[in-house]
């Protein structure tokens, strides 16, 4: 499949499309999921076009790979969740529903208990109020 560019994240991430932005280098964008699986799933992907993990260059997964990290120790600080899930997923049979590389940042607070993915969209007022949370723990590090 070749790279769509009209998918929702690249015309985020060229400012076509709102997103309650949580994290932004020269690389990468972190935003909060309309759709969240739990309170505080945040959402990081290159800027650069890449379908999954497959077609994009080593340093464009590294640069996601490095703010996935970073972002997901500021939504377990935010949110004091004892658990994180980091999800990515390559293929439509692997899940994979936006074809454009990106990480999911999933705060687990009790075992197997989560949204189900792609379902309802949450108040954006809510997303923003987690946001600043995760943007203050990031300021804090």
């Amino acid at each position: 499949m070749a790279y769509d560019d009209s998918n929702i994240f690249a015309r985020i991430v060229r400012g076509e499309i709102p997103c309650v932005r949580v994290y932004e280098d020269a690389e990468t964008l972190a935003f909060m999921d309309i759709m969240p699986q739990s309170d505080g799933h945040t959402l990081v992907i290159p800027k650069q076009a890449g379908e999954n993990l497959f077609d994009s260059s080593p340093a464009q997964a590294a640069a996601a790979i490095r703010t996935t990290q970073r972002v997901a120790r500021a939504v377990k600080k935010a949110f004091d969740a004892p658990g994180i899930v980091v999800t990515q997923f390559n293929g439509p049979v692997a899940g994979q529903t936006v074809f454009h590389l990106h990480f999911h940042i999933v705060p687990v607070y009790a075992p197997g208990v989560f949204r189900p993915h792609a379902r309802d969209k949450a108040d954006p007022k809510v997303l923003e109020a987690h946001a600043e949370r995760i943007r203050a723990a990031l300021a804090a590090d």
